[in-house]
């Protein structure tokens, strides 16, 4: 990935990423990819540069240093070394972060998982003579709801449902490219885990907040509400179903949990969005 000076190369997907919300095409299309904003070790302005990330649980990405095997670290790492705290954005959601190079045994560990994901990394190291860093994004928790990027309630739902979408299709596709007999990688063993982890946040929310201002503003609803939250059940089983048999030695398992999650998931977030995105148009 380039180095954070905000080139024509870099300024065009930062562009596109914003205005799709994280999706953009070229070399990049299809791959996970976040807008990491530092602050210039010497300048002390800020600087965003599209990286390349791996999920890591629940509210860590990590981001690898590789500047595409050059003999020295990007420039944003040398930035967030100096100014630990940055800025995320993955396209649904912006948030605060803040930056640990990862040492030793956990480094290694976790760049062996990344190029078990993708065999690039390892080429990258092979050009250059510097341990490639890699770096943990860590939330930093923030009162109140998290920042949509997205200019209403009805858009937010909309917003975090593709980034569902988009994710689930990424893991269809990491487990396509694993062959039919091969087990599953311990990077898409995490994916899965951390796609799980934040389907069932969504949900809670929706339960606790969502779905109780609905059902004041529109009691006709209601019969829509109560699919809605025994669909947020089912899925709930079948998250489960998937989390057991990613641990299961038969990488079969996890495939057809996968494509069961998948085909209800996106019969739910469809079903959703038709019933109530017209509601929050109403509501404002």
């Amino acid at each position: 990935m380039p180095d954070d000076t905000v080139n024509d190369f870099n300024r065009r997907i930062i562009e596109e990423f914003r205005a799709n919300r994280g999706r953009v095409g070229g070399p990049f299309e299809g791959a996970r990819l976040i807008l990491l904003t530092t602050t210039g070790a010497r300048s002390g302005a800020p600087r965003t540069t599209p990286v390349g990330y791996l999920p890591d649980g629940a509210d860590t990405v990590l981001v690898i240093a590789s500047a595409g095997g050059a003999p020295r670290h990007p420039a944003w790492y040398h930035n967030l070394l100096a100014h630990p705290e940055v800025t995320v954005e993955s396209g649904a959601f912006t948030y605060r972060a803040r930056a640990e190079a990862l040492a030793g045994e956990e480094r290694d560990r976790a760049f062996a998982r990344a190029v078990e994901a993708d065999p690039g990394w390892a080429a990258y190291q092979e050009k250059t003579r510097r341990v490639i860093p890699v770096v943990a994004l860590r939330e930093i928790p923030a009162d109140g709801p998290p920042n949509i990027n997205a200019g209403s309630i009805g858009e937010a739902i909309k917003v975090v449902h593709d980034a569902f979408r988009r994710e689930l299709a990424l893991i269809r596709t990491e487990m396509g490219a694993t062959g039919a007999g091969a087990p599953l990688g311990a990077q898409l063993r995490v994916n899965c885990l951390t796609f799980c982890h934040g389907l069932h946040n969504h949900h809670t929310g929706e339960d606790i907040a969502l779905f109780p201002f609905l059902s004041d503003r529109h009691p006709e609803a209601a019969p829509a509400l109560a699919r809605l939250r025994e669909e947020h059940e089912r899925i709930a089983e079948l998250v489960e179903d998937l989390r057991r048999a990613i641990d299961d030695p038969d990488p079969t398992l996890a495939r057809a949990e996968v494509e069961r999650l998948t085909k209800e998931l996106e019969a739910h977030l469809t079903y959703e969005e038709e019933q109530l995105l017209p509601l929050l148009e109403t509501a404002g």
